[in-house]
């Protein structure tokens, strides 16, 4: 059995509870729903498959994510989706996600 923990069950909560997944089925088509919602608001949407061991990254991602100073370094082959799953994590978090882009010249001012 899959010990599976969330805070974004009941989407809009306020506060957020986390809680204890009890229905994969209903953790499944949650974070279905906040991917189709995720699409339908970004210039750039994510064609996933939700599968159980992808939920359940989305699920570490946004614990980790909610923490104060909360961060992760996420290790895998590329294209294993850990900056799509990162996406869907902060977005069912209600966060505002911005990627670093590193180019010639960039230094500390672009930093902050």
């Amino acid at each position: 059995e899959r010990l599976i923990y969330g805070d974004y069950l009941i989407p809009g909560a306020d506060p957020k509870i986390y809680q204890k997944v009890n229905d994969l089925n209903q953790l499944r088509k949650i974070v279905e729903e906040g991917l189709e919602d995720y699409n339908s608001v970004s210039n750039t949407p994510m064609k996933l498959v939700m599968f159980l061991d992808a939920i359940e990254h989305v699920s570490r991602i946004a614990r980790v994510i909610r923490l104060p100073l909360g961060n992760a370094l996420l290790l895998g082959v590329g294209g294993s989706g850990r900056q799509s799953l990162t996406r869907l994590g902060s977005y069912l978090e209600d966060y505002e996600l911005f990627q670093i882009e590193i180019a010639k010249g960039y230094g500390k001012n672009e930093w902050r």
